[in-house]
């Protein structure tokens, strides 16, 4: 059961929490209606809709991404107060132990952390569809629809090849399946151009080549300048890059990881990264009010403006070290769970050591 200190010490957490919430989000806001007041203005746009669909879903979203850096801040911010206040001191002083004094601060963490990894995995890319669909609709934003170079494996054994393909027409150039059994190749399909017939669900391939091979490597060829044939994929299997990551709930994208890593798609490293980050995001909260509480809980010469200001440089530090992590597994070889869980363990590292030396 919580004593007095520890209610206390929760009330200011979370009130503070969420007063360093409604300041940054408002701010945001402010700015971002500045920016797109003239859009909205033009488009004509209902101010139920900017409210409820836009606005609504857009501090959803972004109040949750930042979570765990608003509570670093917050905790900073209080923790400060009350160590120039030596309130810490007469806390300490008076029998508890440093051990014993976090452990409000990790009640509060627990609540913020539980509830942001609730929204990401379920609700935030609902929310996110509905804004994406409002920007769609007033912003006439636009999504990608030509792709170069497609390779995918549409199946196990059965790969595709094509140099150009436009997913709103589907059409493509320069086309080649290739089916493999236990390693060998039986069947290879090259067309210069092909397009998919969505009513009737199959594929036309002009100027198109087919080689048979059989068991015992005898081949058949057969060539002609048009063919109507159903294959074994559709266009959504050719292009994965169309769907929005963040709108998609977490059990849909595990899912969707399985598939991708069937058909070997290159796009699938983004996936595992936003899988991720949905989990690694709020277990950083755990680290960051750690570094706060050690940091902020003696009282400095600079006060609370000096205890702000290093808490800013990590939230910048820790940002940067995120982005460079993510950058190295999309374009290097890093593992995409060591990306984005990567700034977690070093700022773990950076947590455990001020723990160590905070009661001295």
């Amino acid at each position: 059961m919580l004593k007095k200190i520890d209610r206390y010490i929760l009330g200011k957490f979370i009130g503070t929490f969420f007063l360093v919430l409604m300041i940054i989000m408002s701010i945001a806001v402010v700015f971002d209606v500045a920016e797109n007041l003239e859009d909205f203005i033009k488009n004509e746009v209902p101010l139920k809709a900017i409210v409820f669909e836009f606005y609504f879903n857009f501090v959803l979203y972004y109040g949750n991404l930042f979570s765990s850096m608003i509570v670093f801040i917050s905790t900073i911010l209080f923790t400060s107060q009350m160590a120039n206040r030596t309130e810490i001191v007469a806390i300490l002083t008076g029998g508890v132990s440093f051990n014993r004094f976090l452990v409000p601060y990790f009640i509060g963490a627990t609540m913020v952390a539980t509830g942001s990894y609730l929204l990401n995995h379920y609700l935030i890319p609902t929310t996110n569809e509905i804004r994406s669909d409002f920007e769609a609709k007033h912003f006439n934003t636009t999504t990608r629809s030509s792709f170069q170079n497609i390779h995918r494996q549409v199946r196990p054994g059965e790969l595709v090849f094509i140099e150009n393909f436009n997913f709103q027409r589907r059409t493509g150039y320069r086309f080649t399946y290739e089916r493999f059994e236990n390693q060998e190749m039986r069947c290879k399909i090259a067309a210069d151009f092909i397009r998919y017939d969505s009513i009737e669900g199959f594929w036309t391939l002009d100027n198109y080549t087919i080689r048979y091979i059989d068991d015992i490597g005898v081949e058949r060829l057969e060539r002609g300048r048009k063919l109507d044939t159903v294959m074994p994929f559709k266009p959504a299997d050719l292009t994965p890059g169309i769907y929005d990551v963040e709108t998609i709930p977490t059990p849909e994208l595990r899912e969707l990881i399985k598939a991708e890593r069937i058909r070997g798609a290159e796009t699938i490293t983004i996936f595992l990264i936003n899988h991720y980050s949905r989990t690694s995001w709020p277990a950083a909260t755990y680290v960051l009010v750690l570094i706060a509480v050690a940091l902020s809980s003696r009282k400095r010469r600079g006060g609370l403006g000096l205890n702000i200001a290093i808490g800013l440089i990590i939230c910048v530090v820790y940002i940067f070290f995120m982005q460079i992590s993510v950058t190295f597994a999309t374009n290097g070889n890093l593992a995409p769970w060591l990306a984005v869980w990567l700034p977690n363990i070093g700022f773990g590292i950076l947590a455990l050591y001020l723990y160590r030396i905070a009661p001295k």
